[in-house]
């Protein structure tokens, strides 16, 4: 059982709170407050392992007790919840770390404790059952799409699908280039609203970032409403990028987006590994060739050295049937070499990806009934832990793709 403590000064609000908090099984209400000034007593009599703060009684207030109290107790994860975007904004920016937005549904406040909680070393926070949508902070979830060596389509894959869950009226989604010195997701379709603005300006002015220039910042695919941040432009930017200006970024755009899928590197560089950490899914792309698996048993045994990484790992097969890996390996082979088993396998599709990339749109818009747009939409639902049935209809192994199980 989590202990929990609670600043909210508008009575009414605060008992709507108490009332959600009091249907979580796995949490105890620790302590309420109805004065920010007061919430520091109340934290050193109580030590919880959560702090919520209502932001909108008085968000001058609110905020600096919010940063004071990041300084002082760095290790206490700080929720927050508000009507407004920029006062959600300036608290992450003051040491906040997780974020709802009014009204407060209880599926809501469930995925922001169990991340919460589950991020701070709880250990009676329950586990995801490997579901992205049920480890996400708030409403926004986050896959990482990392290669096992290049040339295996981790871009491809990332781009289309992001645009696959853009295309959902219901969704909001967004695709971050984080293969930061040769990236090159932004020249695989066609949009606008760049202004010469990259996640390397955003690293450099990370103190005063706000949204307009955060919006400012993504490009749109117009057709199925994608943001992309590209890349930097110039190779000597990169170094200017660290790990905490992903950290920044990433939380911060998700007061904006529903799904952010991160197309990394093939280095594991540390911004690599601070997107990795924050994920809730990873999705490990490979072919059924020698080099590419045993890039697959290394990435595994790396990420195995930190505690929850290798679980997130989702192995994907890409281009499978290709004439131009090796034959002889077989899927069951392959799962015996990484001991993992294989989540999904998109299908060789050489015309339909060419195509809509040289037409700089994504597959649900250039060739929606093409084997790989087929198979990527099932993917998404699969990492979601949805019913799987895109229009047309998925076909299952026989067809040489389909969903393998989950792990």
């Amino acid at each position: 059982m989590q202990r929990v403590a609670i600043v909210d000064p508008n009575e009414s609000t605060r008992e709507s709170l108490r009332t959600l908090l009091l249907g979580v099984d796995f949490v105890w209400l620790e302590a309420e407050c109805a004065r920010y000034e007061y919430f520091f007593e109340v934290i050193q009599a109580s030590t919880p392992d959560l702090v919520i703060v209502t932001l909108d009684a008085d968000k001058t207030k609110a905020l600096q007790m919010i940063g004071q109290l990041s300084v002082e107790h760095p290790k206490l994860p700080i929720l927050t919840i508000s009507h407004d975007h920029q006062a959600l904004l300036q608290s992450l920016q003051k040491g906040a770390k997780y974020f709802l937005t009014h009204p407060v549904g209880l599926e809501d406040m469930l995925a922001a404790l169990r991340r919460a909680l589950g991020e701070s070393g709880g250990s009676d926070a329950p586990t995801a059952g490997g579901s992205a949508s049920a480890r996400q902070t708030g409403s926004s979830s986050m896959i990482a799409v990392l290669g096992s060596r290049g040339g295996v389509g981790t871009t491809t894959l990332a781009v289309n699908m992001a645009a696959t869950l853009a295309a959902d009226p219901t969704h909001s989604a967004a695709l971050i280039d984080l293969d930061l010195t040769l990236g090159d997701a932004d020249i695989a379709l066609e949009v606008s609203g760049f202004e010469n603005i990259s996640i390397a300006d955003l690293a450099r002015n990370i103190e005063r970032l706000d949204m307009n220039f955060l919006r400012r910042a993504m490009a749109k695919h117009e057709p199925t409403g994608l943001a992309i941040l590209r890349h930097p432009l110039e190779i000597a930017e990169v170094g200017a990028i660290h790990e905490q200006h992903v950290e920044r970024i990433l939380n911060l755009l998700k007061i904006s987006y529903t799904h952010l899928v991160l197309d990394l590197s093939k280095c594991l560089l540390p911004t690599d590994l601070m997107a990795l950490r924050m994920a809730d899914v990873i999705m490990l792309v490979a072919q059924l060739e020698l080099s590419s698996l045993r890039n697959v048993v290394r990435l595994i045994h790396c990420m195995s050295g930190e505690e929850g990484l290798a679980d997130k790992i989702r192995v994907v097969i890409n281009r499978q049937g290709s004439d131009s890996v090796e034959e002889g390996i077989s899927l069951k082979k392959a799962e015996e070499v990484i001991g993992k088993p294989i989540f999904w396998q998109v299908p060789n599709d050489t015309k339909a990806v060419i195509g809509a990339r040289v037409a700089g749109h994504p597959l649900v818009k250039h060739a929606p009934k093409s084997r790989a747009q087929q198979s990527i939409y099932g993917l998404t639902q699969a990492l979601y832990g949805k019913p799987v049935g895109a229009p047309g209809d998925q076909k299952g192994s026989k067809g040489g793709w389909g969903f393998f199980g989950k792990r």
